[in-house]
């Protein structure tokens, strides 16, 4: 399985980051993993893009969600029903979103092995001004504060959701960017350009959808 899971992803990924490295950004592997990571993204646009509509579907219909819950706030199986009436009648799939972290997961997980890599033949610098081998607090407070931005775009408009799901992700505008501090405050700063990247690409993407799908 170890053998397959290099061969599907670790090592495409890594050829991929040194032929990068070696052709497009003249030797500096910060960028090249900027790139690779936006290539990632983009083959990977379908599935976010599919998810972010279905969470602006989500909050436009929130206030019929609440009216279910409340009606049928004695009913659970009464208050299900009605829901996932709610959701087939506005094509939202509520198991998307977990759907989304279990195909980005092996990806994931297969990019941080290879930014782990040691490479010494290569220069492990971000345009001379960044050691990718070594931990950079500049990168993780900016992750941790794009982080927060994120987190604070995800739940416009629902401040008025008073929903146990609405409450965990508040809860989670202010826990992201602690999560994001812990996990890259010992890592390489190569992760932290990976991290970086990522989280603006999924800003970009939050912005595009908002104002292709403006609130009515």
């Amino acid at each position: 399985m170890t053998n397959l899971f290099h061969l599907l992803l670790i090592d495409p990924l890594l050829a991929l980051l040194l032929f990068l490295h070696a052709n497009i950004t003249f030797g500096d592997l910060g960028s090249a993993i900027i790139l690779l990571t936006v290539i990632v993204r983009l083959v990977l646009y379908p599935l976010f893009y599919k998810s972010l509509k279905q969470q602006h579907v989500l909050k436009k219909i929130q206030p019929h969600i609440q009216d279910i819950q409340t009606k049928h706030k004695g009913n659970r199986e009464e208050q299900g029903k009605a829901l996932m009436a709610l959701y087939k009648e506005h094509g939202v799939n509520p198991l998307m979103s977990l759907g989304l972290i279990f195909v980005q997961l092996p990806i994931l997980i297969a990019l941080y092995q290879v930014f782990l890599m040691p490479l010494p033949e290569l220069s492990q610098s971000f345009l001379g001004l960044i050691t990718l081998s070594e931990r950079s607090i500049l990168l993780v407070v900016i992750a941790a504060l794009l982080q927060y931005l994120l987190g604070v775009m995800s739940m416009a408009g629902n401040k008025d959701d008073k929903s146990p799901a609405a409450q965990t992700a508040r809860n989670m505008v202010m826990i992201g960017p602690i999560i994001t501090v812990a996990v890259l405050w010992s890592l390489p700063a190569a992760i932290g350009i990976y991290w970086v990247t990522t989280t603006l690409f999924s800003i970009a993407q939050q912005l595009h959808v908002e104002r292709k799908f403006p609130k009515t």
